[in-house]
């Protein structure tokens, strides 16, 4: 069975909705027929209700300037009251955490390399100090004397 993946653009996906949305309409139309009359008339003053409150919002929400910068995905909408002057608030907000991301590697970088400085620093003072020759451990008698259990 083959699987198909169908990607939309927008103005299909928009043609899709709103053809379902027209079918689903002419469903409920349908059946709307079939309902007694006190439903009917309940269902008309709920519509009547919800139509009203929605110019309602319309209204407030021109008449306060709020404008609602959406994102996508399930993403809540950001509401900015005082308009497009508080922009580079978000702009910097948004820059921050990748700053401190940065900062945090470069230290991650700094101690890791000086504890390898110190490591080999301990190791070069260990070989200097001791009374064996440098040149002596990459000698492969050497290496075999050290391996020979003592009595």
């Amino acid at each position: 069975m083959k699987n198909q993946n169908t990607i939309f653009s927008s103005g299909g996906l928009d043609a899709l909705q709103a053809r379902f949305g027209l079918r689903v309409a002419a469903r409920l139309s349908e059946l709307n027929r079939e309902l007694p009359h006190d439903v009917t008339e309940r269902l008309r003053f709920a519509r009547e209700q919800a139509l009203e409150r929605a110019r309602l919002a319309r209204r407030a929400e021109a008449a306060t300037g709020v404008q609602v910068a959406g994102a996508g995905d399930g993403a809540a909408a950001l509401m900015s009251i005082t308009g497009p002057s508080s922009n580079w608030w978000l702009k910097v907000a948004s820059v921050l955490p990748l700053m401190a991301l940065v900062a945090g590697f470069v230290l991650i970088q700094r101690l890791h390399l000086h504890s390898q400085i110190a490591a080999a620093a301990e190791i070069d003072a260990a070989l200097l100090a001791d009374d064996v020759p440098p040149a002596a451990y990459s000698d492969p008698g050497f290496v075999e004397f050290l391996k020979v259990p003592r009595d």
